[in-house]
């Protein structure tokens, strides 16, 4: 356990390509440790006196929540930063801004459009740098993803995961996800839709490792059938709003709906990153049914991005 507590101290989050298959586990271990605490009143500053200062060009409601009552509940202090709270993209320089924050913080945790921020904030920090969004990956979610499947069937290795919609940042990281910890993903999406080749290239190379198998489908009732986990997203991510329409006509197939989760396996749960758009990527009916597990799933968003935080703050 030292060992990958050293080898996690004051690393990046950024994509879960970047960690082993037994880091990954380790994080997940400790997002539990942290939840069984938490639900027992047991106090666990880690991370007494530390700052987390929180980037959003994107705005969110589970991403901040998380991660302010995390750090409260680590014994740490948060400060959110909006567009209009720093000086990021209006003239002053990504380099600069992360040179500024990292000598009065102890981590970032950024949520934004491009991925390439990311990249060049956490290239200039001497401080962790969490990814907590681009338009390309959303690493930090996953986490909180695969803490909920293995809450709910007891282990992640070999089990089926069917990703329904567009091929978007949250399908890119479950990819990863699943070839970190042996799970196997299928990502069922229309033509034109699919997830990035090179995305799905690094994570095949991952599984190559865990024998995870990851696939992409243009057949949504292919991809569910006899699946353990069925996931949605919503079909037009926050910058797309322009899109949505278009995009409605080339999704009608793609709705989780009861008719679709009948092709899973009977104790198949439902899982969705949110927010969702209720009759649209899914129905109410599915959304509030008995396999639905989307509101523990928003919860252990809490734990997974505390593990991360203490882990590497």
């Amino acid at each position: 356990m030292q060992a990958l507590n050293d080898s996690l101290r004051g690393r990046d989050f950024i994509s879960i390509h970047d960690y082993t298959p037994e880091e990954i586990a380790y994080i997940l271990e400790v997002g539990v440790i942290l939840k069984k605490e938490q639900k027992q009143g047991i106090p666990h500053p880690h991370l007494a006196g530390k700052t987390l200062g929180m980037i959003f060009q994107k705005s969110s409601t589970r991403t901040r929540v998380a991660f302010e009552v995390g750090m409260y509940q680590l014994g740490g202090h948060a400060l959110f930063l909006s567009p209009r709270d720093i000086q990021l993209g209006r003239g002053e320089t990504i380099k600069d801004t992360a040179q500024v924050l990292s000598r009065m913080l102890d981590g970032i945790m950024i949520r934004t459009f491009e991925h390439e921020e990311v990249l060049e904030l956490a290239k200039w920090a001497d401080i962790p740098v969490i990814n907590g969004l681009t338009d390309l990956l959303h690493p930090t979610q996953v986490i909180g993803d695969l803490m909920t499947i293995k809450e709910h069937k007891g282990q992640l290795k070999g089990l089926k995961l069917a990703f329904v919609g567009d091929g978007n940042n949250v399908a890119h990281s479950l990819l990863f996800g699943g070839a970190k910890v042996g799970m196997d993903v299928v990502i069922a999406s229309p033509p034109g839709f699919e997830p990035n080749p090179q995305i799905l290239s690094l994570a095949q190379q991952d599984a190559q490792t865990t024998g995870a198998k990851l696939w992409v489908v243009n057949d949504p009732a292919e991809a569910v059938s006899d699946a353990d986990i069925v996931y949605t997203d919503v079909w037009a991510s926050m910058g797309q709003e322009d899109q949505a329409e278009e995009k409605e006509k080339q999704f009608l197939q793609y709705q989780v709906n009861q008719k679709l989760l009948s092709l899973a396996k009977k104790d198949a749960i439902v899982l969705h990153c949110l927010p969702a758009k209720r009759g649209k990527e899914i129905t109410g009916e599915v959304m509030d049914g008995p396999q639905s597990v989307v509101f523990d799933e928003a919860e252990n968003r809490l734990h997974a991005h505390k593990a991360i935080m203490a882990l590497l703050m």
